[in-house]
C-alpha cells in the first residue's frame, strides 16, 4: 500500500549528504513477543507486526526496530541466539520476515533488526562444538574459556559478576566426566560471551550483517555494543554497590567500553557502506557521559547511540538542561545526531519511572513488594510532558511500543509468571524487566485486549489494561495516542529533527523553555502553575487552566506566523 503521504515521506527521507533519514527519524521499538499474536499461542509474531503496519503508519513513525526474532531457546527472550540467520518458529518464518519488510517499505517505513554480538546461546552450534572439543581447541577459542583458580581450579578465573546476578563464570563438565574449564557469561549462564579477539568470530558476524542486508533491512540496533572487548588479562573488578546493571556510571570497567571495540564498528561501517541507501548502526552502549557515548558515533563508526544519560535523568529542569546541552554539544562535535529515548524493553516504563518515590537502579524493576512504588496519575502527566520535550529536540528519537498508549509498568505480576533471568539469578531480590514487557492492548473488549484472539498471553495483562487499549484512545482527541500522533505530525511538518535548539529565559528555574525553528516548547517541572505566554497552541500534554500551565505539563506553541 502506498498513499500520497507515504510517497511524500519517502521522498523527504531520501538519501542526501547530511540529511540521511536516521538523523531525524522517529523509530518505534517492537518487542515482537508482546506486540501482536497472529497464531493464538500467546506469543507475538512477525505476521502480527505486518497486520498492524497501518496503525504504525497512522501513528507517524519513520522506522521500526524489532527486538530479536532469530532462532533461540528463549532463555532470555531471544537475546540468547542459536542461529543468527533464521527466524525462530515462535515468530514465524523467513518468508514472514520478507513479507513484513516489503509491506513496511511499501508504506515508507524502514526496518532495523536487533543484533546480539556479545554472546550467543549455549545451544549455538559453536558452543556445543566447544564443549565437545576440549581445552586448547580452535572451537573453544571462539569463546572465553579459562582455567579456574585454586588448587584444583575450583575457583572462577576472576571475580566478575553477571548483569543478571551471581557469578559471571560457569564451570563445565568435560567429556570424560571431570570438572573442567570455566566460561565467561556477562549475562545468563545460557549466554556465553564470544572472544572478539578471534578473527573467526569477526568474520562470522560480517556474514550475519550481509545476510540481513541482502534481505533489505535498513540497519541494526547492536545489543551490548560496549561489551564485546574485554580488558587484557581479565582483571578483577568490583563495581560500586549501587551501580546500574549495564554500567554507564563508572570509568575503566574491564568489560564495558574498552577501546578495541571501535575497530569492530569501523569494520561494520564499511560493510554497510557497500549497500545502497542510508543503512544505520545504532549502539546500545551504557557509558558514563555524552562525551564517551559520542565516541561510538564518530564518522567512520556507528551512526546512532542511545542517549542513556538522558533516559536516566530525574524529573528536574536544571538537570535536564545540562544533559540536553551536553548531548547536543558532544554528538554534534563528531557530526552525529543526538538520539533521544525515554523507555525500552530493559527499563521501567517512563510513565511509572518518572513518578517513583524511591531509588530504583536500572535493571532492578518494580514488583509488589518494591519500596517507593510510583504514583500513577503523576507518572502519566510527567510521561506526556517528557515526551513533548523529547520529540521537539533536534536529532532522532526512539519510542517503545505501548508508550503511545500511556502504558505504565505492570507491577503486580505474580511470582510464578515471571520469566526474566534477573528474577531467578537474584533469587527474587530483583524483579527485573518483565513489567515493561507485558503484551500491549489493542481492543478493550477483546480477549487478551486484542493481543491474541484466543486470550492467551505469555505474561498476564493487568485488568486496567482495558482503559489503555488503542481502540479506546484512537478517536479520543485528549488521549495519549492522539497526543503522540499530534506531536509526530508537527515534528515532521516543522522539521524539528533538523532544527536548532535555542533556550528561552525568564520562566524560572523549574521550567524547560526553548525554541526550535518556529515552535516554542514550555514544560513546567516545578510545584506551582506558571503563566503561559500568548501563542497559538499546537499541542499540549494536559489541560491549560485559565491561561496557566499546570505542574508536570508541557505545551508547544507556534511562533512567527506558523
Amino acid at each position: 500500500m502506498t498513499s500520497p503521504e507515504t510517497a511524500e515521506r519517502t521522498d523527504v527521507l531520501s538519501s542526501r549528504p547530511g540529511a540521511e533519514w536516521w538523523r531525524t527519524a522517529v523509530i518505534y521499538q517492537i518487542y515482537p513477543r508482546s506486540f501482536a499474536d497472529s497464531s493464538g499461542d500467546g506469543v507475538g509474531d512477525l505476521p502480527g507486526v505486518t497486520a498492524h503496519l497501518d496503525d504504525l503508519l497512522d501513528l507517524g513513525v519513520d522506522a521500526l526496530w524489532l527486538s530479536p526474532f532469530q532462532r533461540s531457546p528463549q532463555k532470555d527472550a531471544g537475546y540468547d541466539v542459536a542461529d543468527y540467520c533464521d527466524v525462530d518458529p515462535l515468530f514465524g518464518t523467513l518468508a514472514d520476515f520478507d513479507e513484513m519488510v516489503a509491506e513496511a517499505h511499501g508504506r515508507g517505513i524502514r526496518i532495523i533488526v536487533d543484533l546480539v554480538p556479545n554472546h550467543s546461546s549455549d545451544q549455538h552450534e559453536w558452543f556445543q562444538s566447544a564443549l565437545a572439543a576440549g581445552p586448547g581447541s580452535v572451537e573453544r577459542a571462539r569463546y572465553l574459556f579459562r582455567e579456574g583458580k585454586g588448587e584444583h581450579g575450583e575457583l572462577p578465573p576472576n571475580n566478575w559478576e553477571s548483569v543478571f546476578g551471581g557469578p559471571a563464570w560457569t564451570r563445565i563438565i568435560e567429556a570424560d566426566g571431570s570438572l573442567g574449564q570455566w566460561y565467561l557469561h556477562l549475562f545468563d549462564s545460557s549466554q556465553p560471551d564470544f572472544d572478539w579477539s578471534n578473527e573467526e568470530v569477526r568474520e562470522a558476524f560480517r556474514d550475519v550483517l550481509r545476510f540481513w542486508l541482502d534481505r533489505g533491512v535498513d540497519g541494526f540496533r547492536v545489543d551490548v555494543a560496549h561489551g564485546l572487548i574485554k580488558a587484557e588479562g581479565l582483571p578483577d573488578y568490583t563495581p560500586p554497590e549501587d551501580a546500574a546493571s549495564m554500567g554507564g556510571e563508572e570509568e575503566d570497567v574491564p568489560y564495558w567500553g574498552q577501546a578495541g571495540v571501535h575497530d569492530v564498528y569501523r569494520d561494520w561501517h564499511r560493510i554497510l557502506a557497500e549497500y545502497p541507501g542510508d543503512r544505520v548502526l545504532a549502539a546500545e552502549a551504557w557509558l558514563p557521559d555524552a562525551d564517551k557515548t559520542a565516541l561510538w558515533v564518530r564518522p567512520d563508526e556507528m551512526h546512532q547511540a542511545f542517549n542513556f544519560p538522558y533516559l536516566q535523568t530525574e524529573w528536574d529542569a536544571a538537570t535536564l538542561r545540562v544533559v540536553i546541552d551536553d548531548s547536543l554539544r558532544a554528538f554534534s562535535a563528531v557530526g552525529a545526531p543526538s538520539t533521544w529515548v525515554l523507555s525500552n524493553h530493559d527499563v521501567v516504563r517512563h510513565a511509572s519511572r518518572l513518578a517513583l518515590t524511591a531509588e530504583n537502579p536500572q535493571g532492578y524493576g518494580i514488583g509488589p513488594d518494591s519500596i517507593g512504588r510510583p504514583i500513577p496519575d503523576v507518572g502519566l502527566r510527567r510521561a506526556r510532558a517528557a515526551t513533548a520535550i523529547m520529540l521537539a529536540l533536534p536529532g532522532s528519537a526512539y519510542l517503545y511500543q505501548g508508550e503511545e498508549l500511556g502504558l505504565p509498568e505492570a507491577i503486580d505480576l505474580p511470582d510464578d509468571a515471571r520469566q526474566d533471568p534477573t528474577w531467578f539469578r537474584s533469587n527474587g531480590e530483583r524483579y527485573g524487566r518483565d513489567g515493561c514487557r507485558v503484551p500491549i492492548p489493542w481492543s478493550a473488549s477483546a480477549p487478551a485486549y486484542g493481543f491474541s484472539a484466543t486470550g492467551a498471553s505469555w505474561l498476564p495483562q493487568p485488568a486496567e489494561w482495558a482503559s489503555f487499549a488503542r481502540d479506546v484512545q484512537v478517536s479520543d482527541p485528549d488521549s495519549t495516542l492522539s497526543f503522540y500522533r499530534a506531536l509526530l505530525r508537527v515534528r515532521r511538518t516543522h522539521e524539528l529533527g533538523f532544527g536548532t535548539l535555542e533556550w528561552l529565559d525568564g520562566f524560572g528555574p523549574d521550567v524547560i523553555a526553548f525554541r526550535n525553528g518556529n515552535v516554542t516548547v514550555i514544560a513546567n517541572l516545578g510545584s506551582t502553575p506558571i503563566v503561559l505566554p500568548h501563542g497559538n497552541v499546537i499541542a499540549t500534554s494536559g489541560p491549560i487552566v485559565d491561561g496557566d500551565l499546570p505542574v508536570d505539563t508541557a505545551v508547544w506553541l507556534a511562533t512567527d506566523g506558523a
